[in-house]
């Protein structure tokens, strides 16, 4: 694979769909624009038919009667060689990110690193996490073991195209099931050429990817052959899937929406320069388009005046907007105009209802920023608990600070919310841990929040309307199998049972 990293001499690439080990060409194509510069096509990729839908699920229930018998060591050692490639093309991949999805250089490299970290993990787990137990006790013995599913559909979004993809496919491979793999079509190209580098390493039909429209995810939600579906992606997308796959009662893991609340206890200290970073980076990476950001921010009112006033020179030195491959770059555009527009409204609202919107960091290019679907960050200060900027998932760099008076209060106003995916308490540990057991979130970090407190050896997932099951850690693993229970009792027969 060769993809030319040069931003000022790039040829537009074409990914075409993977089908049982060979690259298929499709009659129409679609172009994917450099969200930097909406004049720039990036590349193209397929508008892959409901017909070769079925046959990539096809093909991919055909590998796995093979699949599921290989040696789990054989598994493992394909995935090394995998991640072995995907590492000498990391240059080329992050430049490809970069370019169609916008999001910096330094940030494309990041979710290289945490795809890779994940991959390795399960590597290292995979045996140990797939390994069944024989019990032996006063009533016979009991067998229990992990069976690989089947096919596995995989729909993965666009904020993070490879991360939330390898995310799927390194653990259902190893687990021994086959995959169909449809990445966003806002970011479709880096995430297909690093599912073509691992799909090298396994036999024809284990990987398969397709592109395309809402009837190739219908029939990837609907096909019977389709064992699971593991999707990441917006919670209403998510109610359309689980009424489909309801007819064929599908196994499903799905990562969905968050409104992951940032509470800021009288115990923070406000003086803490690192701690302000941080939690300006936990508002704004991805130009704020991560599921688990800190969208909404609460500070005991105590602190308030003071807080935002840190946090507002904390923000303006650390974000500065600009091309994704300039240098000194901390955010770059919004992926896509569907999402600016978004994002632009809720804003707007805001300011409607009687909200201060306040402008952070420093645009580097006035030009440059006009070419893309830039926005500049806002926090927005004044608005009431229930508007539509704080109670809704903005997915764009725009964030609400909202004071609160005691630790009911706000707590309550934490778990009003639909969503649970993450959260974050900031202040002493002791009191940050006593607030954190009490909110209903799948995971909650302490004086940190987003992709800094993520740690992909433990179980990542939501509650409520955030999401069902568990991605990363064993249970990651594990969410591909099915347990299989052999009992082998000493007692055949029931004793009150009569002749």
């Amino acid at each position: 694979m060769t993809i030319q990293a040069d931003q000022d001499a790039v040829n537009a690439i074409t990914v075409e769909a993977l089908i049982n080990g060979q690259n298929v060409p499709s009659l129409s194509q679609s172009a994917k624009e450099n969200p930097a510069n909406r004049a720039e096509i990036v590349g193209y990729f397929p508008v892959t038919t409901k017909e070769q839908a079925v046959e990539a699920i096809e093909a991919a229930a055909a590998a796995f009667q093979t699949w599921k018998k290989t040696d789990i060591e054989e598994r493992i050692t394909s995935m090394r060689k995998a991640i072995q490639k995907i590492r000498a093309a990391e240059n080329e991949i992050v430049h490809l990110l970069s370019r169609e999805h916008g999001k910096p250089l330094y940030d494309a490299h990041g979710e290289i690193y945490v795809s890779l970290m994940w991959m390795e993990f399960v590597c290292n787990e995979a045996a140990a996490a797939l390994q069944g137990e024989v019990q032996e006790h006063d009533h016979g013995k009991t067998i229990v073991s992990y069976d690989p599913i089947g096919v596995v559909a995989a729909i993965s979004p666009w904020n993070y195209p490879i991360a939330l993809s390898t995310i799927k496919i390194a653990p259902a491979l190893l687990a021994g099931n086959t995959i169909v793999l449809k990445p966003s079509p806002y970011a479709p190209l880096a995430a297909a050429k690093v599912a073509e580098i691992i799909a090298s390493e396994f036999p024809a039909g284990v990987i398969n990817v397709v592109h395309g429209a809402a009837d190739v995810g219908v029939e990837l939600t609907t096909n019977p052959h389709v064992a699971k579906i593991a999707f990441t992606g917006g919670t209403e997308t998510a109610k359309h899937i689980m009424k489909a796959a309801s007819d064929t009662i599908k196994d499903m893991t799905l990562e969905l929406g968050g409104n992951d609340a940032a509470i800021f206890l009288d115990s923070f200290d406000v003086e803490d320069e690192r701690a302000m970073r941080r939690i300006v980076v936990s508002n704004f990476l991805t130009t704020g388009q991560i599921c688990m950001i800190a969208k909404r921010v609460y500070v005991h009112r105590s602190i308030y005046d003071q807080f935002v006033e840190k946090y507002i020179e904390a923000a303006n030195r650390w974000i500065r907007i600009g091309d994704p491959f300039h240098p000194d770059t901390t955010v770059g555009p919004v992926n896509n105009v569907k999402q600016r527009d978004y994002v632009l409204s809720l804003v707007e609202d805001a300011k409607q209802r009687g909200a201060k919107v306040i402008p952070l960091g420093r645009i580097l290019d006035q030009q440059r920023f006009e070419q893309g679907y830039y926005l500049q960050p806002t926090l927005v200060l004044g608005c009431d608990v229930h508007d539509p900027i704080v109670v809704e998932e903005q997915f764009g760099p725009t964030v609400p600070i909202l004071p609160f008076d005691n630790e009911e209060q706000v707590i309550r106003l934490h778990n009003e919310s639909i969503y649970g995916l993450t959260s974050s308490v900031w202040g002493k540990e002791e009191d940050a841990i006593s607030v954190a057991r009490q909110l209903e979130a799948g995971t909650t970090m302490i004086n940190t929040a987003a992709v800094q407190g993520l740690d992909v050896r433990f179980p990542f997932g939501g509650v409520k309307q955030s999401g069902i099951g568990r991605e990363y850690g064993t249970e990651g693993i594990r969410t591909y199998t099915e347990q299989h229970v052999i009992n082998v009792p000493k007692m055949l027969d029931l004793p009150y049972i009569p002749e």
